[in-house]
């Protein structure tokens, strides 16, 4: 199989408190519309607060095995941010993080703690970075 340089996924428009799978490797089409998604080499993901509370934004990488995505795993979680109302941020990766069949990028979306105030309740657009085999 070849490298494909190819758009994984659309925006992703998430509105919290809530968690997502957005991309299952072996099972999501990509939004380049070559194929479903097999190895795919993640190389960062854009996360922007498109609401007026500030939120707390996790990323997380679930294994294989892991099916149970209703509340975000600590031990597979990548990055988590406060995100004020209208604000970005990047998570990128030195290496790609490589995903293999049936692994997960899950997105979450929660109250932040109470030192940072904000409701949670915002939606948070996410777009994954990355190439993959087709």
């Amino acid at each position: 199989m070849g490298l494909k340089r190819t758009k994984l996924l659309g925006i992703q428009s998430v509105l919290g408190i809530n968690t997502v799978g957005i991309l299952t490797v072996g099972v999501t089409p990509t939004a380049g519309g070559v194929g479903i998604a097999s190895t795919t080499y993640l190389r960062g993901v854009i996360m922007h607060n498109t609401g007026i509370a500030t939120a707390t934004s996790s990323l997380y990488v679930y294994p294989s095995g892991e099916s149970n995505i209703s509340v975000g795993q600590t031990a597979y979680r990548l990055a988590r941010v406060d995100l004020n109302a209208n604000e970005t941020f990047f998570f990128e990766a030195n290496y790609p993080i490589v995903l293999t069949d049936r692994e997960k990028i899950i997105v979450e979306i929660t109250q932040p703690a109470a030192v940072v105030g904000g409701t949670g309740i915002s939606t948070v657009n996410y777009q994954i970075l990355g190439d993959t085999d087709i």
